[in-house]
Parts: structure tokens; C-alpha cells; sequence
């Protein structure tokens, strides 16, 4: 089967999305079923499952020759033999979502040899659709969105949870002057970052894929510089599908922020 280009792919996913988002939106958060992972693999809910079925039906079968990966499809080796997969979050921010708040996100995302070629991040209950095709520019809800112009780290105001400001992660224990602020989908923090609303994000810690995938692309597109804590280029559709950690912002600051770090704080080595 030939290639389908990005922006058909886009069209597909946006309109994934929407069926996602109303999806969820027949359960209320707080009263929805919940249970825990195995593993200490976090929470799901009932609606964490009905949205995956239901992209897991359309997905698919508009496109058999792609894989899938899932964060509530048990993963399997098969999609390592496909070019193109889908990566897929259906509920970015699951705690969030069963709080009854309204910070999470649905993540759909097309990878082609690694790489993230279309992507849609949709905070239904926000009315905020972040999207982006490789090589077509970033927009919410229709309107081009472009990365922060700041340039120093100084008062710059980064995404991430309170431990990374802990002088082990950073050289000689000399944090960064930004200021911290905090989202829980990680999904939603990288949108902020693409849409200007924050200058940067990190996060130093193991991430799985499909928390990062569209944001990526998202951000990429939108003029920004997306790698791991390591300053690597971000690659999808690993064996083991996780990242060691996400470094995003506009190029010059994200250079500042890998200088910064200290790529031997404990516990952070690559995966």
C-alpha cells in the first residue's frame, strides 16, 4: 500500500480526536470507575479503556498497513515490523481526569521510521486542539502557533515538578534562575510550550512514548527544539517504548537548559 502523507494522516487524526473527546465526555471523572495498574504502572479508568476501544476500531482499519502502540493495548513486538504506527495516549492526565479537572488530553500520534510526521493533542474540556503535519507549521484550533522568542534562562518560566530543581541535576548543583510552574499531562505541558504560554519544559525522568509523541511534533513544528535530557534527538517506536527524560523549548534556551544539566545526576542515566 502507498504512503499516506502527513496531512491526510492529520485529517484522520483530528477527526480520532473528536471522537475521543466525546467519548470521554460521556463519564464523569470523579464517578467513573478507577483501578490501579499492575507495577505501579499508575491509574486507569472506564474511560481511559472506552476511548482507547474506540480509536482502536477507527485507527486501524482507515490504515492496516500501520502499527499501534497504545498506552492501554498491551504492547507486543509486531509493530517493530511496521514503517508507520500510530502512538496513541487516550487520556494524557488520567489522575487529572478522575479528580474532575479539567487539564487532560487526548495524545494521537503518526511515526514513519521514527519520526513523528502528524500529530493532535485535544484538551476537550479546555476547546484546545493542537496539530501538526511535518514540514506544515503548528496551529490551536486553526491558528499558527510559534515557540517563545526569550532567549535567556534567566526568569524563564519552565514546565516541570518540583524535584527537578534539585542541585544534584545540575552541574556543580547550580540550579537555573526560571521560574517553575506545573501541569499534569505531559502532553498539555508540551502544547503550552509550542503555543508560547511557557518558555520551556523538562523532565528528567523515564517517559513512555505515547506521552510524548504528538507533543513532539507539536513543538517541533511550532519553531522549538525537542530532545531528550541528554540533548538526543527524540527516535519512536523503540523496543522498549520509552525516552530517557524530554528537554523543550526554543533552540537557544533548550541548549542552555543540556548545558546546565548534569548528565550524571543519579539515577539518570539513558535507558
Amino acid at each position: 500500500m502507498p504512503a499516506t502523507d502527513p496531512e491526510t494522516d492529520l485529517a484522520l487524526l483530528i477527526r480520532a480526536a473528536e471522537i475521543a473527546g466525546d467519548t470521554a465526555s460521556r463519564y464523569s471523572g470523579p464517578d467513573a470507575r478507577k483501578w490501579d495498574k499492575p507495577d505501579g504502572a499508575g491509574p486507569v479508568t472506564e474511560a481511559d479503556l472506552a476511548v482507547n476501544a474506540a480509536l482502536a476500531d477507527l485507527l486501524p482499519a482507515a490504515r492496516p498497513d500501520y502499527g499501534w502502540l497504545s498506552e492501554e493495548t498491551e504492547d507486543n513486538t509486531d509493530r517493530l515490523s511496521h514503517e508507520r504506527l500510530f502512538i496513541i495516549d487516550p487520556i494524557d492526565g488520567t489522575r487529572s481526569f478522575a479528580e474532575g479537572s479539567r487539564t487532560w488530553a487526548h495524545a494521537l500520534a503518526v511515526a514513519d521510521r521514527g519520526r513523528i510526521t502528524a500529530a493532535v493533542i485535544y484538551l476537550p474540556q479546555r476547546e484546545l486542539m493542537y496539530t501538526a503535519a511535518v514540514g506544515e507549521g503548528a496551529k490551536c484550533n486553526g491558528t499558527a502557533i510559534t515557540i517563545s522568542p526569550r532567549v535567556d534562562l534567566e526568569n524563564a518560566e519552565i514546565l516541570a515538578a518540583r524535584p527537578m530543581q534539585d542541585p544534584v541535576h545540575w552541574l556543580d548543583g547550580n540550579v537555573p534562575p526560571f521560574r517553575r510552574s506545573h501541569r499534569p499531562s505531559l502532553a498539555y505541558r508540551m502544547a503550552r510550550v509550542a503555543d508560547a504560554r511557557f518558555d520551556g519544559m523538562l523532565t528528567l525522568r523515564p517517559s513512555w512514548e505515547w506521552d510524548i509523541a504528538a507533543g513532539e511534533l507539536i513543538l517541533r513544528e511550532a519553531g522549538g527544539r525537542c530532545s531528550d535530557r541528554f540533548g538526543r534527538d527524540l527516535r519512536f517506536n523503540n523496543p522498549h517504548p520509552t525516552l530517557s527524560g524530554v528537554v523543550a523549548a526554543a533552540p537557544s534556551l533548550h541548549r542552555q537548559l543540556i548545558a546546565a544539566l548534569d548528565p550524571k545526576s543519579p539515577g539518570l542515566r539513558p535507558l
